[in-house]
C-alpha cells in the first residue's frame, strides 16, 4: 500500500487518499470465481479498513471496533488492479470510495464503535 501525501490529523471534510495494488497472485482470488477471478467483497472491505487505520486521524475517528454502516459494490476488482481509496471524514465516521482506473468499484461508510449514551 503506497500512501499519497496526506495530513494525518484529517479534519472534518478532509479527503485522504491511498493507493493499493492488488497482486494477481493474491490468495483471495483462488476459487473466487474459477475462470473469472474477482476479489471478494470482504477482502476489499478489509483492505479499506487497513488503509483507514494506517492514517492516525481516520483511525481515531472510527475507533477500535468500527462499524460498517453501509457498503455498495459497484464493479468487480480484478487481478492486478490498482485501487485508489479516498476517505472523507464526516460527522459520525468516515466515508470511502474505491476506484480502479477511474471506475468506482465500491463505496461505503465506517462509523465509530462509540455508542452515544443518553444524557442522565
Amino acid at each position: 500500500m503506497a500512501p499519497l501525501p496526506t495530513n494525518a490529523s484529517a479534519p472534518r471534510g478532509k479527503i485522504v487518499r491511498r493507493v493499493v495494488d492488488v497482486g494477481a497472485d493474491h490468495p483471495a482470488f483462488a476459487g473466487h470465481f474459477p475462470g473469472r477471478p474477482m476479489w471478494p467483497g470482504v477482502a476489499l472491505v478489509a483492505e479499506v479498513l487497513e488503509a483507514a487505520r494506517a492514517e492516525p486521524g481516520l483511525a481515531q475517528r472510527i475507533g477500535n471496533a468500527p462499524r460498517l454502516g453501509v457498503v455498495k459494490f459497484l464493479a468487480p476488482v480484478l487481478p492486478g488492479a490498482r485501487l485508489a481509496i479516498e476517505f472523507r471524514d464526516v460527522a459520525g465516521g468516515i466515508e470511502f470510495s474505491v476506484s480502479d482506473g477511474g471506475r468506482i468499484a465500491a463505496s461505503g461508510r465506517f462509523s465509530s464503535d462509540e455508542v452515544p449514551r443518553p444524557a442522565p
